[in-house]
């Protein structure tokens, strides 16, 4: 199993990457932007421990997206050493764009599994996951 979860991995960033290169994002961009549109204003270390990301990674990818104007970071009004991450409206905007692609890739990567099978591939690694926390 080892060996096909790293190649399933690795393709799917792989193709995901070229999905989000036009638009100047990376899979990691992705992520941030879904943590956030899922829930705006989180603290960098609530997104962090979504992405299961510490320090320097994180901080470095939300400063290029604060440079391409996607996020704004403000300081937490009752605890000033929090910062909290919001969305802009160039970032609110690509809501409506990056979805329906990467929704196009998941349909190509389960293309010929069923309803069914799809919910039990979900279920099953819900609790790989689990298992791992």
């Amino acid at each position: 199993m080892g060996y096909r979860q790293k190649l399933l991995s690795q393709l799917l960033e792989r193709r995901l990457q070229e999905k989000l290169e036009p638009h100047g994002l990376t899979p990691f961009h992705w992520l941030v932007l879904c943590c956030l549109w899922e829930e705006d204003g989180l603290a960098t270390s609530s997104i962090g421990e979504k992405l299961c990301q510490v320090g320097g990674t994180l901080t470095g990818v939300l400063d290029r997206m604060e440079e391409r104007g996607l996020i704004e970071r403000q300081r937490d009004l009752q605890d000033r050493r929090i910062w909290r991450i919001w969305l802009t409206e160039a970032g609110k905007q690509l809501e409506t764009i990056l979805p329906p692609i990467v929704t196009e890739l998941r349909e190509q990567a389960l293309e010929g599994i069923s309803n069914a099978e799809r919910q039990r591939l979900s279920a099953l690694l819900d609790l790989i996951i689990a298992n791992l926390n």
